[in-house]
């Protein structure tokens, strides 16, 4: 699949790195393309590009199975790896409005570095929006995202925006930016600590998919019978942070008791990378410490 208008912006991208000092170019435009045509933005003094983690089907018997999706993350530019997570960076904005500008940069970045790349015709893309948001938009949340998908004619409906964990308190915030955002007709995601936390907020929204740490989950009656509830309502499940053997071994015997369709996504599987490409069809399992982790775990907050 391929999308012209995004071809012809990034064609001006490159056009307009090629016309000067790649220095000037830094200091004059807000996106620009690296040697290797990675967007990259600016934010103050730092330079933000994106890379991806695999969403996966739970196969029961090999565990991993075919990639459904790729969740997006702000990453510091390297030309060397993939640079440093730098989703905190939205904690530390000074003020609601620069913290609005960064979060639609990453938004806008993680869109024309998936959809540049080939592989991205094989699932969703997942994208987090940061707690703060929330309240700090008025009204008309994605509006101006869906704006920018338009003019790049990328293809919304293949987009998830996940929604943060939020305290019980805040069900009528959630609600309201749940609506803003399906007037815009974005698909939407909410975040779960856990499958008690999940069930609770089945009874106050209706996502279309709901993500629940993979961390302590276990196989008994009461998550049986939500995974059952959610696909009756056609909502998709992912856990999320899925690192350590055991958790997958959970995981597995919850889809051979179900017989349902679950998803996951975790350093188990799949360290976080700037090309699709270098992910496999079935996950590899990166080199783990003794407590099950990846040797380069880190926390990527957000999903």
């Amino acid at each position: 699949m391929t999308f012209p208008a995004l071809e012809q912006y990034l064609a001006r991208l490159h056009s307009v790195n090629h016309g000067g000092a790649h220095a000037e170019v830094r200091s004059d435009c807000r996106v620009w393309l690296d040697a290797d045509g990675r967007a990259q933005g600016r934010y103050f003094n730092t330079t933000l590009t994106s890379v991806f983690q695999p969403v996966r089907l739970i196969d029961a018997l090999a565990g991993n199975g075919a990639v459904i999706g790729y969740e997006g993350f702000a990453h510091s530019y390297s030309s060397s790896d993939n640079g440093l997570y730098l989703w905190k960076l939205l904690d530390h904005a000074a003020s609601d409005d620069e913290s609005i500008e960064l979060d639609r940069l990453c938004r806008m970045l993680h869109s024309i570095n998936f959809y540049r790349q080939a592989e991205a015709a094989a699932g969703d893309l997942y994208l987090s929006v940061h707690a703060r948001l929330l309240a700090a938009v008025d009204s008309n949340h994605g509006m101006a995202f869906r704006r920018i998908l338009n003019l790049l004619e990328l293809p919304h409906e293949k987009i998830v925006l996940q929604l943060p964990t939020i305290t019980e308190n805040q069900g009528w915030l959630l609600n309201y930016v749940l609506d803003n955002y399906r007037r815009n007709h974005f698909r939407l995601a909410v975040n779960a600590d856990d499958v008690a936390q999940a069930a609770a907020l089945l009874e106050k929204v209706r996502p279309d998919v709901i993500k629940i740490d993979a961390r302590g989950v276990t196989h008994d009656e009461h998550t049986a019978r939500f995974l059952e509830q959610c696909a009756a309502r056609g909502i998709q499940v992912i856990f999320k942070r899925l690192e350590k053997a055991r958790d997958l071994e959970v995981l597995q015997q919850l889809a051979r008791i179900v017989t349902l369709p679950l998803h996951a996504q975790g350093f188990l599987w799949d360290l976080p990378q700037a090309a699709l490409h270098a992910f496999t069809a079935s996950a590899g399992t990166p080199p783990a410490q003794p407590d099950g982790l990846p040797a380069t775990s880190v926390d990527l907050g957000g999903a």
